[in-house]
């Protein structure tokens, strides 16, 4: 498949950005990584009338509504290796969203590793999702995940089906990191091609996330819990992804337990490659999400 002029325009200002040299070392330098965050989105399309921020036990929801009258909600758990986040692409894949649907959208910025771990992070996203039960049916609920926000996702869903608790109607998944343990042979070839992640430096970040040294538990590694009773799951994968081999099994889980899907596959595509301005296959891939939420 060939790729268009600002994909290689893309490959280019990541390498000189030294992504990639971020997520290879170990320790990760989280402290570096944060500084590309950025928690209050600036412009005239984030305006007060049409945003507002609150609380729900430690993390910072930013609501973005169009109008009061919205009757869907977007809850976007973003990604960052449970290190960092939201960054500027957050912003404006919400920004792209907001603009081409009728949803409420929950930006949730939960907190962080390594001043915080799995469980205080996966217990302020139950309680993102709960709250936003009070106000909105589930059918009318749908999740949003990239990286480690798809793995939040993910080990939510599969909480919520043990718990017998109500499921939202879709999950939308880019990217999301299935198993923290990194231990899947595939992923050293791909390490190689991967122009954003290294297999070293994301599993550094893992491990200041998680308890006991436990890799494998389900709420950092969802691909080790169930997939049974899923409801309707959409996967945006990039094959130059060093989390893209797990994400194929988990692939295979899902129809295994015959859940309804939908899996688009970005040939040669980095991580998040929806995600990432300027490039036309991301913009084409970003439309095809949005049409998923239409």
């Amino acid at each position: 498949m060939k790729q268009s002029l600002t994909y290689y325009l893309t490959l280019f200002v990541l390498k000189l950005k030294g992504v990639k040299k971020n997520f290879s070392q170990d320790p990760i330098d989280y402290k570096k990584i944060r500084k590309e965050n950025v928690f209050y989105p600036k412009g005239s399309f984030f305006k007060q009338d049409t945003s507002r921020t609150f609380k729900i036990s430690n993390s910072s929801i930013t609501e973005i509504s169009k109008e009061n009258t919205a009757k869907k909600l977007l809850i976007v758990i973003h990604g960052g290796a449970f290190i960092s986040g939201p960054g500027q692409h957050h912003w404006d894949t919400i920004k792209a969203i907001s603009k081409q649907t009728d949803y409420t959208i929950w930006m949730c910025n939960y907190p962080k590793a390594p001043e915080h771990k799995i469980s205080e992070i996966s217990e302020n996203i139950d309680a993102v999702y709960a709250h936003a039960l009070k106000t909105y049916q589930p059918d009318q609920i749908s999740l949003l995940g990239d990286s480690a926000g798809g793995t939040l996702v993910t080990a939510l869903t599969q909480r919520l089906i043990s718990k017998g608790k109500q499921l939202p109607q879709k999950i939308i998944l880019v990217s999301p990191v299935m198993d923290a343990s990194m231990t899947n042979p595939d992923i050293e070839k791909i390490d190689a091609v991967d122009p954003m992640l290294s297999k070293i430096g994301v599993l550094s970040a893992k491990k200041m996330c998680v308890e006991n040294n436990d890799l494998k538990n389900p709420m950092i590694s969802p691909i080790y819990g169930s997939f049974a009773q899923f409801p309707e799951t959409i996967l945006f994968l990039a094959t130059h992804d060093v989390t893209y081999p797990d994400q194929k099994l988990v692939v295979e889980k899902l129809k295994l337990a015959n859940v309804k899907m939908k899996v688009i596959e970005g040939e040669n595509m980095p991580h998040i490659w929806p995600f990432l301005p300027v490039m036309k296959e991301a913009k084409v891939s970003l439309r095809e999400l949005i049409t998923f939420l239409q």
